[in-house]
């Protein structure tokens, strides 16, 4: 062969990168290591980083990945995957393929989905599936604490009646997104296939609608209902710990569904091993698909949130207060939605500028920060990384005007936001006297009132100090 190995992989790559969307390729194939090649026994090794990538490679991409390889390789090989089972300690497992089979395979999957959209639900009536149509993949930024759950979510939603990853128990604290991506996965079904029952309902509206079935003694046709949905997408089942009636009902609805390959979708606070109070044999069923969990955005993506809804509803908002709304937020989604709105009404009514002290205003209302005391320590750490100087530079005797500015700013912050009289901030601020205190006090005060720009950078100083870790 004239082309090594590595070479031959990189312009499969390359081939792959035109053939699908630059997402796509990101997430499935710019992963994928090339391990080892074989000439004489034609086997090729490549490293992926998880089962779920091996998985879904061979389910939507093997025809495609077998072509180019014999483009590429000029010859039919043997794949392998050696797919990381246990990331902490290196821990691999190969997993034979066979390219060859993949057209015949993939005909055979193609011709199952469409036999299925046309057998389906027929005679059903008409379903009302209590999605929210705005919360959607177009607006579901994607991030490093979501890209996970959201390629899954997206998978199931483009491929409803492949039954992989089913179900999918999507799990993460409060304000993190699980409502919008299940819900987004319900709204890209029904667009796709329009004759697709589909429904999402919270675990609560369940319990209550079991419980009036009980009392109205029509539980068999409260469950038969429940058996005709194709796409069942349940939220907050947590909801259901220690009910178990409702936990032994939705036991034989969950049966019947799975048995016959329809999707069931779950979402929680807590991963099912924390579900303390629900019986085993859920959990064990809540288990067998695919768990994903949904972590707190970081501050980069509740910046890029907080831009998508900017642009959506034409507002106007300085960077540094983005910034600071991001960075406030403690990583919930649904707290960076209700101080947008919140600032959007003030703005409105009041027909003022969105700047800092309205956000910083609108925050105290809206989110809960950290009311650990403060040191004179922690106001000087903040004061002096915003000015950029150093914290034995505004001790010193030195003069030098940005040197001032900062420890006139530090004494105005320390008097502010502590309880310590004038003399003891000025013998911690470089063995000042209390006069000197009350002179820099009465400067900052004065300049925040004539001044805007200088006014924004206290309240960003205050905001930083606000939210210390």
């Amino acid at each position: 062969m004239n082309v090594l190995p590595d070479r031959c992989w990189e312009n499969t790559l390359a081939l792959i990168a035109k053939k699908v969307s630059p997402q796509q390729f990101d997430t499935w194939f710019k992963p994928i290591v090339f391990e080892s090649y074989n000439n004489e026994t034609k086997l090729l090794v490549l490293r992926v980083p998880s089962s779920f990538v091996y998985e879904y490679i061979e389910e939507h991409y093997i025809e495609l990945l077998s072509q180019i390889l014999l483009q590429t390789f000029g010859q039919k090989i043997r794949l392998t995957y050696r797919v990381m089972v246990d990331s902490e300690h290196k821990k691999t497992q190969d997993i034979q393929a066979d390219p060859a089979d993949a057209q015949a395979t993939s005909a055979a999957k193609a011709w199952s989905e469409n036999a299925e959209v046309d057998t389906q639900t027929k005679k059903e009536p008409e379903l009302d599936p209590q999605l929210n149509p705005h919360q959607t993949f177009a607006n579901y930024i994607e991030g490093e604490s979501n890209k996970l759950p959201r390629s899954v979510g997206l998978s199931i939603a483009e491929h409803p009646n492949n039954n992989q990853f089913n179900p999918l128990f999507i799990y993460g604290p409060s304000g993190c997104g699980k409502t919008h991506l299940i819900n987004a996965i319900g709204v890209q079904t029904k667009q796709l296939y329009a004759k697709k029952r589909v429904l999402y309902i919270s675990a609560h509206l369940f319990q209550q609608q079991f419980v009036n079935a009980v009392l109205k003694n029509v539980t068999n046709d409260f469950i038969k209902f429940y058996q005709t949905i194709d796409m069942l997408i349940v939220d907050d089942v947590q909801t259901w710990v220690n009910s178990e009636k409702t936990q032994e009902t939705f036991f034989h609805i969950f049966n019947h569904l799975f048995r016959n390959g329809k999707r069931i979708i779950l979402a929680s606070d807590r991963p099912p091993v924390e579900l303390q109070g629900m019986s085993e044999r859920l959990l064990t069923r809540f288990s067998c698909g695919i768990i994903a969990e949904l972590e707190k955005p970081n501050i980069q993506l509740c910046i890029d949130i907080l831009n998508s809804k900017i642009r959506r509803d034409g507002l106007r908002i300085p960077v540094d207060v983005t910034q600071f709304i991001a960075e406030t937020a403690n990583g919930s989604i649904r707290d960076l939605q209700g101080v947008i709105n919140s600032l959007m009404a003030y703005s409105v009514v009041y027909n003022s500028e969105i700047d800092m002290r309205l956000a910083e205003r609108v925050i105290k209302r809206a989110v809960k920060v950290d009311d650990t005391p403060l040191t004179i320590d922690d106001i000087l750490e903040k004061v002096c990384r915003h000015f950029n100087v150093t914290v034995s530079a505004v001790h010193s005797k030195s003069r030098k005007r940005d040197l001032v500015v900062a420890r006139q700013v530090a004494m105005y912050l320390a008097q502010k936001h502590t309880k310590m009289p004038a003399a003891r901030i000025g013998k911690l601020v470089g063995g000042r006297d209390h006069s000197t205190v009350l002179h820099s006090c009465t400067q900052v005060e004065n300049r925040i009132q004539t001044d805007r720009l200088f006014s924004n950078e206290i309240s960003s100083i205050e905001v930083s100090f606000k939210l210390k870790k």
